[in-house]
């Protein structure tokens, strides 16, 4: 099974680290859409990311023609202003989970041309919006439940105890 998550010209590099270590040990495939606000060498993005960048799988990408030129499959565009909620859509192999900038979002363009496929967080309606990083993490998590978190490991151990001994 195969999850992309992409990145519509990301501004924060702390939100972009922490995406892309919930990518790395997720095994989820990261997409970024340039210009970004900041420069993939930079320290905050690193510091986020911690020594999870060599189990990640990135590919970034000059503009959205050039995204959709070279990547085929699902899309679906997570937006506050979506009418449809994340979790009643059903996700297949290969799609691929959109998420605009902190400030702005989406291109209303690309989500009015979209709507079926469009999806929102539901959250109180007097704030703006979730962090970017913590989107991305509720989305990617939704879509491996449905997928029965294929090649996640799901249960762990205690440094100290043994669970095999405790009643």
């Amino acid at each position: 099974m195969e999850l992309n998550i992409v990145l519509a010209q990301p501004q924060i590099p702390q939100n972009t680290g922490n995406i892309a270590r919930t990518c790395a040990v997720t095994g989820a495939r990261l997409h970024i859409i340039r210009p970004m606000g900041f420069t993939p060498d930079d320290k905050h993005l690193k510091r986020a990311g911690l020594d999870y960048w060599s189990y990640l799988d990135i590919t970034y990408y000059d503009s959205f023609e050039d995204f959709f030129a070279r990547c085929d499959g699902e899309y679906y565009y997570f937006t506050t202003k979506a009418p449809n909620c994340y979790s009643d859509v059903r996700y297949p192999d290969k799609c691929y989970l959109f998420f605009g900038r902190e400030d702005a979002g989406l291109p209303e363009s690309l989500l009015f041309q979209n709507k079926q496929r469009c999806v929102r967080i539901p959250m109180r309606s007097t704030l703006r919006s979730l962090n970017l990083s913590n989107s991305v993490a509720i989305g990617v998590y939704e879509v491996l439940r449905q997928w029965d978190f294929p090649e996640l490991q799901n249960n762990g151990r205690l440094t100290e105890f043994d669970w095999s001994s405790a009643e």
